[in-house]
């Protein structure tokens, strides 16, 4: 989606010409001066509808969310067959988390102009973002319908089945879009993650490199060593850097000892939450902070991508467990901290992830939802979030958050944990590298590394996987975690 201008010409001279200049001033990357002059023009037209509308988009441009949309609907108002100005205000109002309200606007920009192409892919995208999914799947193939040479209506219709379940049909139309546009990077990227989901590695490991030429998935890094691809390192020095999240890191760097085995000395670069867990960590001679000056080194590869070097099958996954561990001196200081009593099943809950990935709508569950838990007697339930829990959260938890300042200490509270009941976070891929009894809630659609269909995970032996039947049904998850808690606290007590 994107914020536009008007094209056609405006009745008056000086209107017309402001538009035209605040047009350019966007197109440049000056929004601040295209906002002044839209206001400059609004004093003497203030009835003017294409002039809220400008101010609106440059508004948007500038990062001023509240206040374009205040002048989109002002423009709507004045003009309500202004279809641009219904266009860009489901973009906003998409930007501010209100996907009833976009797709509102987009349904009337369509009612207004329902041979445009475009506007039928903004509403397909809007109605996928509500969950309207049968919705959206048919506005992408009127889309595809009125322009069959426009890729991003494949990338549309393919992001549709994905999260209905319908994989097939997913990879059919990101390889359509593909074939239309060979180097767009986001149907490369949604390819990858829909092999990888169907566990077709072979064919997914490749599309996955095609994540870092995609605007907004990962920060633009360059360095001038080469990208290792897999080759012996006889002796040189190699850089593994954490890419993604937390999680991703924690994941990938079970491949370390592997690259060591390949003759490299490896210096790995991680967040500062990170270095204390992964210290002394096999193969791995050196960690450096994030944003701390590195030594010299030959080449260089993404955690994340080492996988697709080491042409990473489901039968080849270097699932050792455990790979990491916690600190005794940390662990036996929680245990004290703890006061743990053995007549009591100690587990910890994860129930949100970072608000900064683009899927923890999905992932994240409100704490209220677990209440059913907390008719499971015998459990003693620890917080593993690194916040507060909210108040009236319906579950009585110990909450450690002051004592959690890494993923080292995080890991000492899980060493003296019965169980980690999770979200698909950090906190599950730690507890599932330390071997732990890890209880992991999948929505639907899964992320790619949990597959389909399985209740358990080859990346963690450990793990057990209660997934979502149907989009947001978290309670009918949760019925089934406090069903199966209820009989593990009687195996264990």
């Amino acid at each position: 989606m994107i914020l536009m201008f008007a094209k056609r010409p405006d009745r008056a001279g000086k209107v017309s010409q402001a538009l035209k200049l605040a047009a350019e001033s966007v197109a440049q990357g000056r929004p601040g001066e295209a906002v002044r002059i839209c206001r400059k023009v609004l004093a003497d037209f203030p009835n003017d509808a294409k002039v809220h509308y400008a101010l609106g988009v440059a508004l948007g441009h500038a990062g001023q969310i509240d206040p374009a949309i205040d002048q989109l609907r002002q423009a709507i108002r004045l003009k309500p067959d202004l279809f641009e100005a219904h266009t860009n205000l489901g973009v906003l109002l998409g930007r501010r988390g209100k996907p009833d309200e976009a797709m509102a606007a987009f349904s009337e920009a369509v009612r207004l102009r329902p041979d445009v192409a475009e506007l039928q892919m903004n509403l397909s995208n809007a109605l996928r973002e509500g969950w309207m999914l049968d919705q959206a799947m048919a506005a992408a193939e009127k889309a595809i319908a009125l322009k069959p040479s426009l890729p991003e209506a494949q990338l549309c219709l393919g992001a549709a089945a994905a999260c209905m379940g319908r994989f097939d049909r997913a990879i059919d139309a990101y390889r359509n879009a593909i074939r239309l546009r060979p180097d767009f990077a986001a149907a490369h990227l949604n390819l990858a993650l829909a092999e990888l989901v169907t566990g077709n590695f072979e064919r997914g490991w490749p599309e996955y490199e095609w994540r870092r030429q995609c605007a907004g998935v990962l920060p633009g890094r360059q360095f001038a060593q080469a990208a290792w691809k897999g080759k012996p390192l006889d002796g040189k020095t190699i850089l593994l850097h954490a890419e993604q999240g937390f999680g991703d890191a924690i994941h990938f760097i079970r491949y370390a000892p592997l690259v060591a085995g390949m003759g490299g000395k490896v210096v790995v670069e991680c967040p500062p939450a990170l270095v204390r867990l992964f210290d002394n960590f096999p193969g791995v001679g050196r960690i450096v902070t994030t944003g701390q000056p590195l030594p010299g080194f030959d080449y260089q590869c993404p955690l994340s991508s080492l996988p697709g070097v080491f042409r990473t099958t489901l039968a080849t996954i270097p699932a050792t467990i455990p790979y990491l561990a916690a600190d005794a001196e940390i662990a036996d200081s929680w245990r004290k901290r703890m006061g743990k009593s053995g007549e009591l099943l100690h587990a910890g809950l994860a129930w949100s992830g970072s608000a900064d990935n683009r899927n923890d709508r999905n992932r994240s569950i409100a704490l209220e939802r677990f209440s059913p838990l907390s008719g499971v007697e015998g459990v003693r339930f620890h917080s593993l979030q690194i916040a507060a829990p909210p108040a009236g959260g319906g579950i009585v938890l110990s909450d450690w958050s002051a004592n959690l300042k890494d993923f080292a200490e995080t890991a000492g509270l899980i060493e003296n944990l019965d169980l980690v009941i999770s979200v698909d976070t950090a906190v599950a891929h730690l507890a599932g590298a330390m071997g732990k009894t890890v209880w992991l809630l999948v929505p639907f659609p899964p992320d790619w590394r949990w597959l389909l269909d399985r209740a358990d995970s080859p990346w963690y032996p450990t793990m057990r996987l209660f997934r979502q039947e149907m989009p947001g049904d978290w309670d009918g998850v949760i019925r089934r975690v406090a069903v199966e808690l209820s009989g593990y606290k009687s195996d264990h007590g």
